[in-house]
């Protein structure tokens, strides 16, 4: 079992910046890939970014590329997102999740989720 926290959501002008966290339980926390999602009310989980378990492979939705960056610390056990030139669409509550054996976008094949962040975007 692995329980995420996710962290540093808030309200922020287009244009600005956020970065957050996602703590993780356990010793295994090296061994898995992770990801970010998103989520807006009446639409599905949208992937965001993934992050190899080594940091050796990220891979990111092309409405974030370049924005968006995915870091991990093992040591901390702490999965990052930093957000720069935040856009009004980027309005979500944003998810981390973890994938024991899966490396991929597929939100349905990550197998444990964090409650979520709010980011709010303003124009």
């Amino acid at each position: 079992q692995v329980q995420l926290v996710e962290s540093g959501g808030g309200l922020v002008q287009a244009g600005g910046s956020l970065r957050l966290s996602c703590a993780a339980s356990g010793r295994t926390f090296s061994t898995y890939a992770m990801g970010w999602f998103r989520q807006t009310p009446g639409k599905e989980r949208e992937f965001v970014g993934r992050i190899s378990k080594s940091s050796g492979s990220t891979s990111y939705a092309d409405s974030v590329k370049g924005r968006f960056t995915i870091s991990r610390d093992n040591a901390k056990n702490t999965l990052y997102l930093q957000m720069n030139s935040l856009k009004p669409e980027d309005t979500a509550v944003y998810y981390c999740a973890v994938a024991r054996v899966y490396f991929g976008d597929d939100a349905r094949r990550y197998d444990y989720w964090g409650q979520g962040t709010q980011v709010t975007v303003s124009s």
